[in-house]
Order: structure tokens, then C-alpha cells, then sequence
């Protein structure tokens, strides 16, 4: 049961991929990638009631449970937005009906490799679900053919290749460190077999292995100095996948990384990852937060927000223990359902407004008063102002540095106050300033945006027990 389950996590994305390549028609494609995703999103939620059971190339725990659940649900989500969306730049002519089987079989293609490189159990077949992903992404952000999407894309393609392929090296190196203790064969690969007999692993090898994945994987993650692919995908793609990279496929690199650094916590003459993880971290924190005072363009704005959240994220996980990863978890799921409906809003901005250039946009809560107050909502969420969730998941990040490390709580802190003020320093003008543009009705739902704004309100108010349980004992296993 529990190995149908998984399998159908990933069938009903690849069947639905393979659909979605040979049928015409928006509305039925359309249609059949909101279904698919909602079918997968079900069929993850039974994971919860299903006993997990881990085969040599599946696996299922607490751990991936969190990330399968939030991936497929903001796909859903997505997929909801999108369907209005795309219909709309199909109108304006900036994608063609010959780009929109493309668009949408692609959709499912990422569903389904994000899907496998959470669930595998070998470290191999995770790495090339890593790499899949990236190569369909580096597809749809090209999509709209022009000069600055295709030169974004061949960026991404670049500085992704070179980072999976670091990712590889040190995948090779972690197989290496563990054949004179698990043997040749299969078994070498197969991560809970590596983390039983890690601590009988040459710590040489580990240390060099997972500063590259660190580094490999850290470029997927968009961790600085590793980012620069980031803010050019996000403004160039289309929304819906500018919300895809930022809510899902950062996080999917993240839990590549989590899944090494319980390897090496195993191996006590390994080197602690947290240290590294954490000055990653707060060098993306900081550099992320002076660089949103210099953005012109709001996506390319709020690409640089996913950096300095992921940086936050990375540095919670860096500095471990119960309540970091507690408050780890909280941020990240909080940051996915944030920042994916602020693309929402952007995504709308740029139907009503025909721009994404900040200077060209004024006046929203005047204009469009439903959507400005919305994205400001959003705004309001992403900065960590209370009582929303990403104030709850900060606070928790701080208490439990303050604690351990007074000098890098400070540090942090700064970085946070630092992107509050950049972000309603150009946002200022956007929401409240004098109205600028065209007014034209925003096309797309409203509901997936107002839909991730009140599970992020509800959460900073109350968080369900089981959720508290759930995210306790997945902390308690990243150790």
C-alpha cells in the first residue's frame, strides 16, 4: 500500500506529462494539469495514514512526508493560478498555442522529477531527479522566446549544470567513502543504508564530499555567492513557475542537503556541517538584504527576498538542535506559502499594469484595491512583521541563536531589519504612491493568493497540534 502510494505520486505526473504532450486545447489541458496536481496533492496527504515503508529506491519518513505534502500542494495551487494565467498571455500573444502543450506537459514534468528526488532512497537516482528538474525549468523559463528570457535561461543552464555537477562529484565521493563498509554494488548508494553504517566511513572523504555538495546543491538552493541564476529565471519565466522555483525547487535542493548533512552527523571524526551551513546562510541573509534597495524590476525584487529567506532556513539548519529545526521547518514551509502567493499578486500586477518595472507601477490599492492589499498582506507576511507566520518562524530562529551564539543572533537580526526596510522602501511607492499605468482587470484567480495568505495568517496564530508533532519529531530526526 505504502509503495502504490509513492508510485502514484510520481505515475499521476508522468502519465499526466505524457497526456499533456498530445492533446490540443487550452481549456482541456488546462483543465487535466489542475487535476493531475490535485490527484497527486490527495495522494500524498494518504502518506500520513499509510505505515511507511522504504524500498532500495523508494523511501518515505517524517522527514520527506513534510517536503511531499507542501511540494504537491502549492503544484496545486500553482496549477489553479496558472490555468487563468496562461490563458491570459495567450491572449496578449505572448505565448503561442503551439508553446501551451509544451508549457503544461512540462508543468507535470517537474511534478513528477521534484516528487522523485523527495522520495528516492538512493542518492543517485536523487540526483538525477535534481537534474531533471533543472533542465525543465531551464526550459519553461525560456519560454517566451525573447532576448531576456532565452539569455536567462542559458544562465540558468550554465551555473545549474555547473552546480549539479558539482552535486555529482560529491554524491561519487560519498560512494566512495562508503564501499569498504558497505561493499560495491547497489547498497552504496542507497541512503539508509549509507546513514546505518556512516560512522564507519573515511571522514577525509565525507569532508571533501560534502563541501562539494554543499557547494552543488547550495547553487540550487540559491545560497550566495551561488545565486546568480536566480533573480534573472524568476523575472524572465513565467509567474507560475517564477512561484514554482522560489516555493518548491529551492526547497527540494534544501532537503538533498539536509539528507548529506544527517550523514555526516553519523560520523563523529566528519567535519560539522553546521558551520558551514550557517556562514552560508548568514552571507546570503546579508548580501540578499543590501541588494533589494537596488531593484528596479518586482520579481527580480523578490527573487532576491527567496535568497535572503533561504539563507535564513539554511542558517536554522546549520545551527541544529530541536528548536532550529523546529523553527527551520516552520520557516520554510512558511516562506513556500508566502512567496508563492506574493508571484501570485506579481503575476496579476503584470497583466493589470503591463510592466513588472517598479517605476511604471503606482497607486495598486487605489487602482486595484483587492490586489493591492493583498500583495501588501503579502509584503507584510515575507518581512516577519506579527502576528503572521514567518514572525513565528523568525522569532524561533533568534530565541534559539540567542541562546547558543548572542554575536550571530546579532548579525542575523540585522540582515532581517535590514530586508524589512528594503522591501517597503519599494514597495512604498507601488502600493500607496500616485496611480501609474494601465488599470486593466486582473485575468487570473484570486483565490490560490488569499488561499496561502490565511494559512500563513492562521499560522501565526495557532498552529495545529498535529502539525506541531509532525515538525517536532521530523527536528528530532535531523538531529
Amino acid at each position: 500500500m505504502t509503495i502504490d502510494a509513492l508510485g502514484a505520486i510520481l505515475l499521476i505526473p508522468a502519465i499526466s506529462a505524457a497526456l499533456l504532450a498530445i492533446l490540443p486545447g487550452y481549456l482541456l489541458t488546462a483543465k487535466l494539469n489542475v487535476v493531475a496536481a490535485l490527484a497527486t496533492f490527495l495522494t500524498s496527504l494518504s502518506l500520513f495514514v499509510i505505515e511507511p515503508t522504504s524500498g532500495q529506491y523508494l523511501l518515505l519518513d517524517d522527514l520527506n512526508k513534510v517536503f511531499i505534502v507542501l511540494t504537491t500542494f502549492v503544484g496545486f495551487t500553482t496549477s489553479v493560478f496558472s490555468a487563468s494565467y496562461i490563458h491570459h498571455e495567450i491572449e496578449t500573444g505572448r505565448l503561442t498555442p503551439a508553446f501551451l502543450r509544451f508549457y503544461h506537459a512540462m508543468y507535470q514534468t517537474l511534478m513528477f522529477a521534484m516528487n522523485l528526488a523527495l522520495v528516492a532512497n538512493n542518492i543517485g537516482l536523487m540526483w538525477v531527479a535534481v537534474e531533471v528538474a533543472t533542465l525543465t525549468t531551464v526550459l519553461m523559463v525560456g519560454i517566451y522566446r525573447t532576448h531576456e528570457a532565452l539569455e536567462a535561461a542559458w544562465k540558468y543552464f550554465i551555473l545549474g549544470s555547473v552546480g549539479i555537477a558539482l552535486a555529482l562529484f560529491g554524491t561519487i565521493l560519498v560512494y566512495m567513502a562508503a564501499r569498504p563498509a558497505v561493499g560495491e554494488g547497489p547498497d552504496g548508494m542507497v541512503w539508509t543504508v549509507l546513514v546505518q553504517h556512516a560512522a564507519a566511513f573515511d571522514p577525509a572523504l565525507l569532508n571533501v564530499a560534502f563541501v562539494f555538495l554543499l557547494l552543488g546543491y547550495g547553487t540550487k538552493v540559491g545560497l550566495a555567492p551561488l545565486h546568480a541564476w536566480l533573480p534573472d529565471a524568476h523575472a524572465e519565466g513565467p509567474t507560475p513557475i517564477s512561484a514554482v522555483l522560489s516555493g518548491l525547487l529551492l526547497n527540494v535542493a534544501l532537503y538533498a542537503l539536509l539528507r548529506f548533512k544527517m550523514m555526516l552527523a553519523v560520523n563523529s571524526a566528519a567535519i560539522a556541517p553546521g558551520p558551514l551551513m550557517v556562514t552560508m546562510g548568514l552571507i546570503s541573509v546579508i548580501f540578499a538584504a543590501l541588494m533589494l534597495y537596488r531593484r528596479r524590476d518586482i520579481k527580480r525584487m523578490f527573487a532576491y527576498s527567496s535568497i535572503e529567506h533561504m539563507g535564513i532556513i539554511v542558517f536554522a539548519f546549520g545551527m541544529g538542535g530541536p528548536l532550529a529545526n523546529f523553527a527551520g521547518l516552520l520557516h520554510m514551509t512558511m516562506h513556500s506559502l508566502t512567496k508563492s502567493a506574493i508571484f501570485f499578486a506579481v503575476g496579476h500586477i503584470a497583466q493589470v499594469k503591463g510592466t513588472q518595472k517598479i517605476a511604471d507601477i503606482g497607486g495598486l490599492t487605489v487602482t486595484n484595491p483587492v490586489l493591492g492589499w493583498g500583495l501588501m498582506l503579502g509584503v507584510i507576511a515575507i518581512v516577519g512583521l506579527p502576528p503572521l507566520g514567518i514572525f513565528m518562524s523568525e522569532f524561533l530562529v533568534v530565541s534559539s541563536t540567542f541562546s547558543r551564539a548572542p554575536w550571530l543572533t546579532a548579525i542575523l537580526v540585522l540582515g532581517i531589519i535590514i530586508a524589512l526596510g528594503g522591501l517597503f522602501l519599494r514597495i512604498g511607492a507601488v502600493m500607496f504612491g500616485e496611480p501609474k499605468g494601465k488599470t486593466a482587470p486582473a485575468e487570473a484567480s484570486y483565490v490560490p493568493m488569499f488561499t496561502h495568505l490565511a494559512l500563513v495568517a492562521m499560522a501565526g496564530i495557532y498552529l495545529p497540534p498535529v502539525l506541531v508533532t509532525g515538525f517536532t519529531n521530523v527536528a528530532k530526526l535531523l538531529g
